[in-house]
């Protein structure tokens, strides 16, 4: 497909509509969690429960509580909730019997998808205004955009950049 025509922006006009989205999508995930009987905590690690049962890869608690930098006892509360919640469950690992594995409960991936199926499919559609190359283009501005958010991040957290200088 042919890319459309696109208006110009510079690289300040792109970087206000990226907050924009952003906080947008920040308000959205307390509105999804909610939704799902979840807090935005909560939703975040299921998220990463999807993401490691899409890739069909092990996930234990210790793994979770690295992804969310969350401490382990946290993710136990995590966990309990999801459990509660009934979208995982939590099974001894076969290879090693002191850990533990999450795993997806068999549901839990369709009401899930229930909620976010509809945002999912817009993006599909919005997707298609894109030529080939036009998507490469963003799949790699998204993929170095998040390297170089994580490196900030990171700084922020170890006390790098400080509130108010």
């Amino acid at each position: 497909m042919e890319g459309k025509e696109r208006p110009g922006a510079t690289a300040a006009q792109a970087l206000y509509a990226m907050d924009r989205m952003i906080a947008l999508a920040q308000f959205g995930q307390q509105d999804i969690a909610g939704r799902l009987g979840l807090n935005v905590t909560d939703l975040t690690c299921l998220g990463f429960v999807i993401e490691a049962a899409q890739a069909v890869e092990s996930l234990t608690a210790g793994d979770l509580a690295e992804r969310a930098r969350l401490t382990t006892g946290a993710v136990t509360g995590v966990l309990n909730r999801l459990e509660k919640a009934g979208y995982t469950r939590r099974e001894a690992d076969p290879k090693d019997r002191r850990r533990v594995r999450v795993v997806m409960e068999d549901a839990a991936q369709a009401r899930v998808m229930a909620v976010y199926g509809p945002f999912y499919e817009r993006l599909g559609a919005l997707f298609g205004d894109y030529s080939a190359e036009e998507t490469a283009v963003l799949a790699d501005w998204f993929t170095r955009a998040r390297a170089a958010m994580q490196l900030s991040l990171d700084e922020i957290r170890e006390g790098g950049a400080e509130a108010g200088a």
